[in-house]
């Protein structure tokens, strides 16, 4: 490891409890805190992830967060209709920035969310988290309104899978942090680059692309790098996150939308061929089903009209 990733993990790895709840709201003064939830048939959890939000850190006692926003995207189930009982605002991502048309994918999502938020800061969590704790909001928010030179916060925790802990997070040790280690070794220290859960500024995020599928976690984690250098990021460990797993398959297509995200930064060159073939077994034999690879990605914000016409009236 480099001695300068081994310094900031000294400097800037935190754990949830050393920035109790008092010290945040005495530090947040003017700053607006936005939660966003990208959301996608999460009927099961997104319901108790919003009450727990909404219950803990949004009362008259404690108004950490300032809004708190369901993006839908484009759910078959009731994710809609539960998040909005529980007290959440929810808009639909095909309702966001109407004139370009959405495409699948969660860096959609959270790029489209920076038109309906207004936070100073932004908190991302995913929608699929059970077991949730207010710790993975004020976990990553804390750093943001307590020490003015962060700019872009990601959470850390533990992964269980089938009751073993730390089997979670395959593409995360198969891919991207083999990737991120020969690459970019300045973020080799972080724990869970690809983690849903995570903050920045707005004036950070309104300034990078998002790559429009799995690859945004990747994305903006090296392109903020880029833009703010590494003693701007930081990490903090909230502890231990259950959640849905994807099966092989499903793997298997977000490790290739990590790789081309990870190519892109690298040569900014043009994919051969972006789509990956994996298999199935029929009657017959093995099936090949042959799938796109994520191969867009959306501008910076702050270069969309309508974002800087609702920024300039805000």
């Amino acid at each position: 490891m480099l001695e300068e990733v081994e310094r900031w993990l000294d400097r800037r790895s935190w754990s949830v409890t050393e920035r109790p709840l008092d010290q945040l709201l005495a530090a947040k003064r003017g700053t607006t805190v936005s939660v966003v939830l990208p959301a996608l048939n999460e009927e099961a959890t997104v319901g108790e992830i919003v009450t727990v939000i909404r219950r803990e850190l949004m009362t008259p006692s404690v108004p950490l967060v300032d809004e708190l926003v369901v993006v839908d995207s484009g759910s078959q189930d009731r994710t809609a209709r539960v998040a909005a009982a529980a007290g959440a605002r929810v808009v639909h991502r095909d309702a966001i920035l109407p004139r370009i048309p959405a495409v699948p994918g969660k860096g959609e999502v959270l790029w489209r969310s920076l038109l309906v938020t207004g936070g100073d800061v932004v908190c991302f969590v995913d929608a699929d988290l059970r077991d949730f704790s207010a710790d993975f909001v004020t976990g990553i928010v804390g750093p943001l309104l307590t020490d003015p030179s962060v700019q872009f916060v990601k959470a850390m925790y533990d992964r269980p899978m089938a009751g073993s802990a730390g089997q979670g997070g395959r593409v995360t040790e198969l891919v991207a942090r083999p990737l991120l280690n020969l690459h970019w070794p300045q973020l080799a220290g972080f724990v869970q680059p690809l983690g849903g859960e995570y903050a920045a500024r707005r004036s950070l995020l309104e300034r990078l692309p998002f790559p429009v599928g799995y690859g945004v976690e990747l994305g903006l984690l090296v392109d903020a790098l880029r833009l703010v250098g590494l003693d701007a990021l930081a990490q903090v460990d909230v502890g231990v996150r259950k959640h849905r797993h994807q099966d092989d398959r499903a793997l298997g297509r977000m490790a290739a939308a990590i790789y081309r995200t990870a190519q892109l930064r690298l040569s900014r060159g043009h994919l051969v061929r972006p789509e990956l073939t994996q298999f199935e077994r029929g009657a017959d034999g093995f099936v090949p089903r042959t799938y796109p690879v994520d191969t867009e990605e959306r501008p910076p914000m702050v270069n969309v009209a309508e974002y800087a016409r609702r920024r300039h009236v805000a």
